[in-house]
């Protein structure tokens, strides 16, 4: 299997993610595919706290497994979606992977270092992707030119460009805002990893050398960026604090259901760059 899918502890990932549907039919239906995704980014936080310690990131399915499954733990976008894509392939879903370029940090062309999915149900592809953090989609998204859809309050679309180029687009009270913009070129595992190599060592890399915790929600989407606590809601108001440094580690658990050890989060809290 390409993503390694005979190797996922089927079992222990949907305990992790508390799957509620008919665990006896998994069946490779839309309807699966929306409740496992739905579940995945409400139980897995995306955070880069290894890369912000110095700590490589793996993606193998062991590796990946035992971090996001196993432990009180997220992953950013590499690992989110090469464990989703396994699940996936051992339901039986037709995944592909791809790469795109961030389009929320104004417009300077940025690189392609975000890693999502294109999955196949009955003839039509939908974009899959649990690991955009606060700012994804948390069911899938259907692709062709104008697709809308609302998801527990937050509306996303997509618009074709030239050339092929597909945007992931969230609709906001100012208008329709770009996330991300995806070719239709296939990747693959061994391309998440070139990608995973720069993402979380490259010193210009956004992940690097600070503390990123992310968690959607169907009311509230939070998002921690060195010492700033950012919540967004659904009827456009957000609300942005700071979080000292002694208090880290409470936000982490509370907040994104993030558990670290005391020396850990030591080194995270010099990240921060807050007050104690």
């Amino acid at each position: 299997m390409t993503w390694s899918g005979e190797e996922i502890d089927l079992d222990a990932y949907l305990a992790r993610i508390g799957y509620e549907g008919d665990k006896g039919d998994l069946s490779p239906t839309i309807g699966t595919l929306r409740a496992l995704q739905r579940a995945h980014v409400a139980s897995i936080p995306f955070e880069n706290l290894e890369v912000a310690l110095g700590r490589p990131v793996l993606l193998d399915p062991k590796s990946v497994q035992a971090k996001l499954v196993g432990l009180p733990r997220g992953g950013y976008c590499y690992e989110q979606n090469s464990l989703f894509a396994a699940v996936l392939e051992r339901l039986g879903f037709q995944i592909a992977g791809r790469g795109a370029r961030n389009r929320t940090r104004g417009s300077d062309l940025t690189p392609v270092t975000h890693g999502m999915l294109v999955v196949s149900v009955d003839g039509e592809r939908w974009l899959v992707d649990t690991g955009f953090g606060y700012l994804g989609p948390v069911e899938p998204v259907p692709i062709h030119d104008g697709a809308t859809v609302e998801q527990g309050g937050w509306t996303f679309g997509i618009r074709v460009e030239e050339e092929g180029i597909h945007v992931l687009r969230t609709l906001r009270a100012e208008g329709w805002i770009d996330l991300y913009a995806f070719a239709p070129q296939t990747l693959y595992p061994a391309d998440f990893a070139v990608m995973n190599h720069y993402s979380s060592s490259h010193p210009q890399s956004k992940f690097v050398g600070q503390v990123v915790a992310q968690l959607p929600g169907p009311g509230e989407r939070h998002a921690l960026v060195r010492d700033q606590l950012t919540t967004l809601r659904t009827d456009g108001s957000s609300s942005r604090r700071q979080v000292p440094s002694g208090e880290l580690g409470r936000v982490l658990e509370d907040v994104f259901g993030i558990e670290m050890g005391a020396e850990a989060l030591e080194q995270l809290g010099a990240l921060t760059g807050g007050s104690q």
